[in-house]
């Protein structure tokens, strides 16, 4: 009697992890003024002038699907928030950019990364005439 509740918990569990949904998590935020082919950041950097381009890339590792988002700000103000659907087999680099045509005001910024809506980091940058 023991060995079959044994082999059924056994099994119970097994049937559990071939069922259970694939987890994707965030495991770097990148932040730099220009990218690679593959997303990620290729220069990395913490400070900006106003006239550079501005870019976040989320690494995910793990299988799934859900909604990546950045809100980026400056002080208390909200400039934007993008989102995106994703769906990844393996790791993979999602990008975001802050754009600014006439370029973007002296300050401090943060830009939060969310997954389906939780917060998983953020990356505090500065913008001023010198780097």
């Amino acid at each position: 009697m023991r060995r079959r509740a044994a082999l059924l918990a056994l099994l119970l569990g097994l049937i559990a992890v071939a069922c259970s949904k694939p987890t994707l998590r965030v495991a770097d935020i990148q932040l730099g003024r220009s990218l690679n082919a593959d997303n990620s950041v290729r220069e990395h950097a913490t400070a900006f002038t106003p006239k550079d381009s501005i870019y976040i890339a989320v690494i995910t590792a793990g299988k799934g699907t859900g909604t990546l988002s950045v809100r980026w700000t400056l002080g208390t103000r909200l400039l934007e928030e993008a989102k995106k659907p994703v769906s990844y087999t393996e790791t993979a680099a999602t990008d975001f950019g802050l754009k600014s045509g006439w370029g973007f005001p002296k300050g401090d910024y943060t830009a939060e990364v969310f997954l389906d809506g939780q917060s998983v980091g953020s990356r505090k940058f500065k913008v001023d005439d010198k780097r």
